[in-house]
């Protein structure tokens, strides 16, 4: 029996989660109990609906309760989870869907006329439900099944079993989906259990998007499989989340240094103390020095950063118990292996010495989906994952990130991929050329700025005309926040366009890249 339905079956009174809504009167709490019966119900819905093992279930729902319940479902009838951003627009969505080739697709009602028109190109969707935003809809779309139509579905015994993708990007333009398995959940969860010291009064308030593994998995699941408490935000305040941290005598916040800078910037946050929260994490990103200072001067709590992947969930994090290092990622977690090698020959190199981050354990998805020879590109023959990153490992085994991806954009916690962005600006036909870099921002991390060659004879698109035009076509967060015109772009002899010259001359990075 896994351990969430331990939970729901010896606390069935407990609150599971508690639905933090506005106005605050519109609270909605779930008991594990209650929980369990709705997984059931929405289980049954789904074989109902014909989902059998290993479909693909789309979801691009927003952050509340009717999404937990058909995660859980989806995963317990062998079926493949696949969470999407409500912020993708209709363009983005179809290349996930037929991608995918998903059977079946959950999208908020209000979606409805946006997103109709793509559906009919889709040949894979069998099913698409409309749901209202109020959990009153989907509960009356459950009603009439009973949690004994679900009761003889046992879980799938394979850890090997395909059960979640999250689509990630690369270099090469296209986002591909990390299939993560049973396996891979269960061993990330452990891991995180024994590192984190999860306990079952912990009380997590949730502030993270839940279509990532960020928050999804490490923070949603990761409570659950504690048999703690979750308050989940429908949106984030950063005076309404430190007071409820307080009211609601919460032990664990999970987030994002843009998160964090907005609650050291918050309107009176000298007046809150934080000191009796027991674990506050950071991740997807990099924490500057300076904010991890700052927090821990504001709000008298030291930050715990970790890192990890939409493909391997978390990998390294600072100790619970000693020293959290300033700018380092940390130690391996229980069960993973970590190394740093040199990125030509692959052969490990000594402590001290920068190389590329590899990974190896059972929280390393299986590959990406359809895609073999991306699959047989991102591992060694022996199973280590290249992560691309570049990392040191210092003689006491703490490890330290020099560097991403090369073109990796990471703004407010969220993986942005230049081709992706260059293949939007290529759509428009007064763009003759473009290159995508990160730039420095004090509030989100980085942000987008594209470089731009017009096409001659159609020099009248201006910045903002681009920048509209790519959020038609990405979601917001993709778009470029700056436009820069510029006559040629930078080659070296073999024609490939220089971006660590374009990040030195138009974001202030080393020259070193």
């Amino acid at each position: 029996m896994d351990l969430l339905r331990h939970h729901c079956l010896a606390q069935p009174d407990k609150t599971a989660i508690e639905l933090i809504d506005e106005p605050p009167t519109a609270n909605q709490i779930v008991t594990y109990g209650q929980l369990e019966a709705r997984v059931l119900r929405t289980m049954a819905l789904l074989r109902a609906l014909d989902v059998t093992p290993g479909d693909r279930v789309a979801l691009q729902l927003p952050k509340r309760l009717p999404f937990v319940y058909l995660h859980l479902a989806i995963m317990r009838l062998g079926a493949i989870c696949l969470p999407l951003n409500t912020g993708y627009p209709a363009r983005e969505l179809a290349y996930f869907l037929e991608d995918a080739e998903a059977r079946f697709f959950f999208a908020a009602d209000g979606a409805q006329s946006a997103v109709a028109p793509i559906l009919a190109d889709l040949p894979a969707l069998q099913t698409c439900i409309w749901i209202g935003e109020a959990e009153v809809a989907f509960e009356e779309l459950i009603a009439p099944y009973q949690p004994s139509d679900a009761t003889s579905v046992s879980l799938p015994a394979d850890p090997h079993t395909t059960c979640l993708m999250i689509y990630t990007s690369g270099t090469t333009g296209r986002p591909k989906g990390a299939e993560l398995t049973h396996g891979n959940l269960t061993a990330n969860l452990a891991s995180l259990h024994e590192a984190w010291g999860w306990r079952n009064d912990d009380v997590l308030l949730h502030v993270l998007p839940i279509f990532h593994v960020h928050g999804l998995i490490v923070a949603l699941q990761g409570a659950l499989h504690a048999g703690a408490t979750t308050l989940m935000t429908t949106r984030f305040d950063p005076v309404q989340t430190l007071q409820l941290l307080i009211e609601r005598s919460c032990t664990v916040l999970m987030a994002v240094p843009t998160i964090h800078r907005r609650l050291v910037d918050a309107p009176n946050a000298e007046r809150y103390s934080l000191r009796h929260l027991r674990l506050v994490t950071s991740g997807s990103d990099r924490l500057p020095d300076d904010l991890f200072k700052q927090f821990e001067a504001r709000f008298g709590v030291r930050l715990l950063e970790r890192y990890g992947m939409s493909e391997t969930g978390m990998n390294l994090s600072n100790p619970l118990h000693g020293e959290r290092r300033v700018g380092s990622v940390g130690l391996p977690l229980p069960g993973v292996e970590v190394r740093i090698v040199d990125a030509e020959t692959e052969q490990p190199l000594p402590d001290g010495v920068v190389g590329e981050v590899q990974v190896r354990g059972a929280n390393v998805c299986k590959g990406y989906w359809r895609q073999p020879d991306k699959t047989a590109a991102a591992f060694t023959p022996d199973g280590w994952l290249r992560t691309g990153d570049l990392g040191v490992r210092a003689p006491d085994g703490y490890f330290t990130l020099k560097g991403r991806s090369k073109d990796l954009i990471i703004s407010g916690g969220y993986n942005i991929y230049p081709p992706e962005v260059e293949l939007a600006l290529a759509d428009h036909p007064a763009v003759e050329m473009s290159a995508v870099v990160g730039c420095p921002d004090a509030e989100w991390g980085e942000r987008v700025v594209a470089l731009v060659v017009r096409r001659a004879g159609l020099a009248a698109v201006n910045e903002d005309d681009l920048i509209a035009f790519c959020r038609q076509r990405l979601a917001v967060y993709k778009a470029p926040r700056r436009v820069i015109f510029v006559d040629a772009l930078p080659r070296n002899a073999l024609g490939k366009v220089q971006k660590v010259q374009l990040r030195t001359e138009y974001c202030g990075y080393e020259s070193d890249g």
